[in-house]
């Protein structure tokens, strides 16, 4: 990686740490460090989730006029405020506003973040570049937890305090390496609108609607957040704690081999992925993760012991895990190779504006079912898994070659150049049979 990637990869690293401190006690420390009760820190999950609604439909047009790195900063500014001001607040009103600046600073970091990633990259390393960086967040929110599970104490408010003042500087902190970076000649706003001529001055939400491939993407990527990340910490849990009838701190080992899987294949998984077509990987993901919901049907449905039901919810997160670390070399990176260079930051706000869309129907749809309705909530998420398989194979079709396999436009040519001597003529090849 060049000085430009490595400083925007250690900066979206230290951010996640800073999260890792505080995602994880949110719920906790509103309804009962803080003792505004239950519905007040659901309002105030809801309203950090709203927030990213309310800012992404505008952040990538702002990205690709005056570029990531100015949004990036600003971005990290005001995600520092809310963090200090969440640990500080005391009360409904200044919980949730906090929550609500919180929500939308991070909101923003994610396809400032991603679209610098685009420009410091090209085809031939954007798939590495993109898997680095999950790679790093997740190895860096798992650390954060862990840490931040040290220095909770919900007897004493200051240690949450604590907790989120060291998020804010965490934040901080990225704004500050984002200072140091040099993005590459050429990838300024200007410039990159002028590469582009009269086709970039066709942006906007028009001209994404019109580009099919990627209005099939986002359909997929609803989809694939839907039926994995938002029933991690809703329906699946929900599942896991009333079906399987496993003790609540089993989840947070069962999050732990989720991150543990992802740490340690992310690189092998790499090396196994990126030279196969993309729309074959994310299906083969649809796969692996229909026959996770299968393993937590048997958790809950199976009627074996404890012992059984339990290995097999951890197994689940596992399984989940793996399928995350081949999704996140091939779904972001296809992102940035469907997107006009002058509308890289649109199409990534669009696609994290799906994402965090998907986060916020899929615990409400899938905690009442994974509560109530044990054997339909697993029927649906193993249909829902198929359809990523079929939704990606069909996604496959309206790719070219080079976007759905891009180590193709790399295989050097089979034919031998040969220096002949001069005034001699060239004699074509025979014909092979």
């Amino acid at each position: 990686m060049g000085a430009a990637l490595r400083r925007i990869q250690l900066g979206s690293a230290l951010s996640a740490f800073g999260l890792g401190f505080t995602v994880p006690y949110l719920y906790v420390y509103v309804a009962q460090v803080r003792d505004l009760g239950a519905g007040t820190a659901g309002v105030v999950l809801a309203v950090f989730a709203m927030a990213a609604l309310a800012v992404l439909p505008f952040t990538g047009r702002v990205i690709d006029r005056r570029g990531p790195l100015p949004v990036l900063i600003a971005a990290s500014v005001v995600a520092s405020v809310g963090a200090a001001a969440l640990g500080l607040s005391s009360g409904v009103t200044s919980a949730v506003l906090s929550a609500a600046v919180l929500g939308a600073g991070t909101a923003v970091m994610q396809p400032a973040l991603a679209t610098m990633l685009v420009r410091c990259s090209d085809t031939g390393t954007r798939t590495r570049a993109f898997a680095m960086q999950f790679f790093l967040q997740n190895l860096g929110l798992g650390i954060g937890g862990l840490v931040g599970g040290q220095i909770v104490d919900t007897s004493r408010p200051a240690s949450f305090t604590l907790l989120f003042l060291i998020e804010a500087a965490m934040f901080v902190v990225l704004g500050v390496i984002a200072t140091t970076v040099r993005m590459p000649l050429g990838s300024s706003p200007a410039a990159v609108r002028a590469g582009e001529g009269a086709a970039g001055a066709q942006g906007g939400m028009r001209a994404l609607l019109s580009n099919r491939a990627m209005v099939q993407l986002c359909v997929l990527g609803f989809v694939v957040f839907f039926a994995c990340y938002g029933q991690f910490e809703s329906g699946l849990a929900a599942y896991g704690t009333e079906a399987a009838g496993i003790e609540p701190a089993t989840l947070g080992i069962a999050l732990a081999a989720n991150t543990a899987v992802i740490v340690v294949a992310q690189f092998v998984v790499l090396r196994l992925v990126e030279r196969r077509k993309r729309s074959r990987v994310i299906a083969a993901v649809g796969l692996i993760w229909a026959f996770a919901w299968i393993v937590a049907g048997y958790a809950g449905l199976g009627h074996g012991s404890q012992t059984m039901a339990t290995a097999a919810m951890i197994s689940t997160y596992a399984l989940f895990g793996l399928g995350e670390s081949m999704l996140s070399p091939t779904v972001a990176p296809l992102v940035a190779d469907l997107a006009p260079e002058s509308m890289v930051g649109q199409y990534n706000s669009a696609f994290a504006l799906v994402k965090q869309l998907a986060l916020a129907v899929g615990p409400a749809v899938g905690g009442p079912m994974g509560a109530t309705l044990h054997a339909p909530y697993i029927v649906t998420f193993v249909l829902f898994s198929l359809a990523i398989t079929a939704l990606a194979l069909r996604l496959g079709r309206r790719l070219t070659p080079v976007q759905d396999q891009p180590s193709s436009a790399a295989v050097p040519s089979l034919v031998v150049a040969v220096s002949l001597p001069e005034n001699e003529p060239a004699i074509a090849p025979a014909a092979v049979h």
